[in-house]
């Protein structure tokens, strides 16, 4: 009975499309990826035309995706234009005519009662049903199934590869993560062996050892690629502030095992509670700027004004240093508070640390006025794991301060200066790239918070009144919505061997050099500056092309796979600290109303929780952005504060429901 029910919906669903290709046939065609949200809306991309035109992209409503799942190439259809979407700014609307390029082969999830599994992906809507047998797979497990595609009526099912774990377990969570987003697993030991027996290639280098240098870095910290030296320098009233980074290119050649190796990382992956390095750890060991020890490093020179913060000329060497002493951005930031400093630290550590953080003081300064850089820094809540206990420990609250600040101005001016360099001396590299908004994305933004929050942005395609308007900001639980809000309206940062505008930054020709450890695109430049100091040859801008373009894809990809982890450990934990101690009172502040609920910012967890119209205790309706009741007495919009406590829990998802409570 029930196939026949399908086959007659399938008959139905064939006529209805005949019908809509006649109708449209004559309706322009795009060509592109397809990007699905997790509410289930799609969006493509169209590719550049014959002339290097581009398109708008499309959007496509739930029920015109036609099967096609995120990242797939497909053709789409423009829709005839409604009269009620008059007026809205969305841009065209789409159908998806048909699937040309299948990219998802495979799907994890948690395998549930009745041989289904939920997809761990929040891009994935609907339960898979499983074929074939379970492989001993048992409810509750972390599975990974080959995904074959259905009818659309019919949905698509699964066939079980392998089991990963159990979930709720911190490793079986990661492991789970690590296998849907693709993550390359570490290094073998017979890779760590072999990574031990490289040898560092000659380069004449520049003695550095007498210059006061140090690391700073976070307490818990492995890796030390960085460090930075002040010294007198070179004119009346300029210092010398050297950016000495570890020389990873005199121990890995272009092309070599362990080039290609880390370009198929690009990046290190950071998880909650799990690494991945991009290196092998015991050659980062042996790469790092160790205390007392004779380094070698690629490093820049600065003269800086120290009265301005104004960079005046700059060099750049490799070098021999040695590390005066290894800090922490803790110890450090209580000596700029005005604590006393440690009582090992010698006169000339704490003269050198504050002259330090003098000199970069004035250098960002000198950048916020001459670059009018644009200031989104927010606090983040991450999530303390130790994988080897299976235990979430906490959550614990970063937020950027004078120590990070330190570090960050001096990374920043070496990564100009070389940038500067490449463009000088006619050497391709990779370059950092931030486009500017689009203008109707910040429209729509300027549109959400007067409605929402009664701001007026004015234009934030200026940065100067961009700043000004993130200055003017309330400082309270408002903030970091309506950041996260402006930072969703702009366009994602990117790798291009074209130097084009960093709109973040207010910089045209900016590169990555300072962390050759744990990034490829520093590496890269690392090796071709190395080439082009021995007269060796280097690699073309249009050979890069394809390494700018792999390096961005992995790091949304490393950027997803972090949310994701974070997501589901911080829920889990929530669920724990329910159980144990019954806590569950929670204060946010509503980022989105929809016709079907409330979106929460919840400060406290760092995680956007979902309210559903029906927990609101009422008959609420959607009306002039706000769920207001039918007496108009209770509604609830943008901006509100809102009193929660937990009420669902979809671990798997990453996704969390929550009630409203009073206080």
């Amino acid at each position: 009975m029930k196939k026949e029910k399908k086959k007659r919906l399938r008959r139905l669903a064939e006529r209805k499309d005949r019908r809509h290709s006649i109708r449209d046939a004559r309706r322009p065609t795009f060509t592109g990826r397809i990007t699905v949200t997790a509410s289930g809306v799609g969006f493509v991309t169209p590719e550049p035309g014959e002339n290097g035109e581009t398109s708008p992209d499309i959007f496509i409503p739930p029920q015109f995706l036609h099967g096609a799942l995120d990242g797939d190439k497909v053709l789409v259809r423009l829709l005839p234009e409604r009269p009620e979407d008059a007026g809205e700014e969305r841009g065209p609307a789409g159908r998806v005519e048909e699937i040309l390029e299948e990219k998802r082969q495979t799907v994890v999830g948690e395998l549930l009662a009745g041989r289904v599994v939920r997809p761990l992906s929040k891009r994935l809507h609907g339960d898979l049903e499983l074929t074939g047998p379970l492989r001993g797979a048992q409810r509750g497990d972390w599975v990974k199934l080959k995904l074959i595609r259905g009818e659309e009526e019919e949905g698509h099912r699964g066939k079980i590869l392998s089991t990963l774990g159990r979930a709720g377990s911190v490793k079986g969570d990661l492991d789970a993560v690590c296998a849907e987003f693709d993550l390359q697993p570490p290094y073998t030991p017979e890779e760590e062996e072999a990574a031990m027996q490289l040898e560092i290639r000659p380069m004449e280098r520049e003695d550095l050892r007498r210059r006061f240098t140090v690391t700073i870095d976070p307490i818990d910290a492995k890796d030390f690629d960085d460090a930075v030296s002040v010294a007198p320098g070179k004119e009346t009233g300029w210092v010398e502030i050297g950016v000495h980074i570890a020389d990873v290119a005199a121990f890995i050649a272009p092309r070599s095992p362990f080039d290609k190796a880390a370009a198929k990382r690009a990046f290190t992956a950071y998880l909650p509670g799990r690494t991945l390095p991009m290196l092998p750890r015991a050659l980062t060991a042996k790469l790092s700027l160790h205390t007392g020890e004779d380094c070698p490093a690629h490093s820049v020179l600065l003269q800086v004004d120290k009265k301005t913060g104004q960079v005046m000329e700059f060099r750049r060497c490799h070098s021999l240093v040695r590390i005066n002493r290894r800090l922490d951005y803790e110890v450090v930031q209580r000596v700029l508070d005005g604590e006393p400093a440690p009582e090992d630290w010698p006169k000339t550590l704490l003269t050198g640390v504050r002259k330090l953080a003098a000199v970069t003081g004035a250098m960002r300064r000198y950048r916020m006025k001459t670059e009018e850089f644009i200031d989104l820094a927010m606090p983040e809540i991450r999530v303390l794991c130790d994988e080897n206990a299976d235990e979430v420990k906490g959550l614990a609250r970063k937020i950027q301060r004078e120590s990070e600040f330190l570090v960050e101005e001096c990374m920043l001016a070496a990564n100009s200066a070389v940038g500067a360099e490449l463009g000088q001396i006619g050497v391709a590299g990779l370059y950092r790239v931030h486009p500017e908004p689009d203008p109707e994305k910040l429209e729509e933004f300027n549109q959400t918070v007067s409605e929402s929050f009664g701001l007026h942005p004015g234009d934030l395609s200026n940065r100067r009144l961009c700043r000004q308007f993130i200055e003017s900001l309330p400082d309270d639980p408002r903030r970091p919505v309506i950041l996260s809000q402006l930072l969703r309206s702009m366009p994602r940062a990117y790798y291009s061997e074209k130097p084009e505008l960093h709109f973040g930054l207010g910089k045209n020709r900016y590169c990555h050099f300072t962390s050759p450890i744990r990034r490829y695109p520093d590496l890269l430049v690392h090796q071709q500056l190395w080439n082009y100091d021995l007269k060796q040859r280097t690699r073309s801008g249009a050979a890069l092309a394809a390494v700018a373009a792999d390096c961005s894809a992995r790091e949304e990809n490393n950027d997803n796979a972090y949310f994701a982890a974070t997501d589901r450990l911080k829920l889990r934990y929530l669920a724990e600290q329910l159980e144990k101690t019954g806590e569950n009172f929670y204060e946010g502040v509503i980022a989105k109303v929809t016709s079907g609920g409330l979106l929460a910012d919840i400060p406290a967890i760092g995680i956007y929780g979902f309210i559903p119209r029906e927990n609101l205790g009422g008959n609420f309706s959607r009306r002039d952005g706000k769920l207001t009741d039918p007496q108009g007495r209770r509604q609830y919009r943008c901006g509100d504060f809102v009193y929660l406590k937990l009420s669902q829990i979809d671990p798997v998802r990453g996704a969390a429901e929550f009630k409203p409570v009073s206080r």
